[in-house]
């Protein structure tokens, strides 16, 4: 799993609940700081797509972020925000009316492991930190591409790699703590995906890409303080069987809002991201005469 993961079910209802809060507000302070970024993955990803796609579907969309972009991005397009949980449909429905999008902006929920919501035809589809959550990626790409009318595009986003944010030398702890997390947490499985170019290229998709694209450093040091707070408390419950005691207690101290060398209060935080994108078209049957 990465932090766009969605909980299937937890034993405690109100646990799964605060989960899905605390993963919305990471999700937009994400797209908050990440913005440059974004608006150059949309920009190499549309070179490919048709000039003005009438309906464009958003797999996984969380809070909508990136389908409110998109629907800012091609005015004339109706965007389908699709989703398997209630309280990222809620968020998104709530933002497209506070953007006067909620005309073009419809929130769908299903969960794309089950079946292919009814939401018909189009000529965009997008698919950013979702593709490797699914059970089957072959089947979701098969029934995109069913999906798409000829000459429409599927654009696949993953993180580059998990963020950075620290020193490698914090001033209290041992060195090294990031890249030790890093480590954990990819034993643990997140943001673990492959090169999805064989695959779509097996779907029938002609594909464009990998092309990476970095985070430039983001203006206002507190934005990259919060988003590192967000990041790194929701990223402490799988490091907790996964760290030493002192590293937890490092760790610890840095989420700790009130300490003088917690993350809120660090001049010295560089966000180092990106993000991987591919582009897939359907061919046009024209194209093959």
């Amino acid at each position: 799993m990465n932090e766009h993961a969605h909980p299937r079910a937890h034993p405690d209802p109100s646990h799964g609940h605060r989960h899905e809060e605390g993963l919305a507000q990471l999700l937009d302070l994400d797209a908050a700081i990440s913005g440059t970024s974004g608006a150059e993955v949309t920009a190499w990803v549309t070179r490919y797509a048709v000039d003005s796609p009438g309906r464009i579907i958003d797999l996984g969309t969380g809070t909508g972020t990136g389908a409110l972009a998109l629907a800012r991005r091609f005015p004339a397009a109706e965007v389908v925000a699709v989703d398997r949980s209630p309280v990222m449909l809620d968020r998104v429905r709530a933002a497209a009316r506070h953007q006067e999008l909620g005309d073009r902006v419809h929130a769908v929920h299903a969960d794309l492991d089950a079946a292919w919501p009814a939401v018909g035809a189009a000529d965009l589809v997008w698919a950013s930190s979702f593709l490797h959550e699914v059970s089957d990626p072959g089947a979701v790409l098969a029934r995109v591409r069913a999906a798409l009318r000829p000459g429409g595009l599927l654009a696949v986003v993953e993180m580059a790699g998990l963020p950075r944010f620290l020193p490698d030398d914090l001033g209290f702890g041992r060195p090294g703590l990031e890249a030790r997390c890093h480590q954990a947490l990819a034993d643990a499985g997140w943001n673990a995906h492959p090169d999805w170019r064989p695959l779509l290229e097996q779907t029938g998709f002609e594909v464009h890409g990998p092309h990476t694209v970095s985070s430039a450093a983001h203006p206002e040091p507190r934005a990259t303080a919060r988003y590192a707070q967000a990041w790194l408390s929701h990223m402490r419950p799988t490091l907790q069987d996964r760290l030493d005691a002192e590293d937890l207690a490092v760790l610890d101290h840095l989420l700790a809002p009130d300490r003088p060398e917690s993350l809120l209060h660090r001049g010295d935080l560089r966000l180092r991201a990106g993000r991987t994108v591919w582009a897939a078209g359907r061919p046009d049957a024209r194209d093959r005469h």
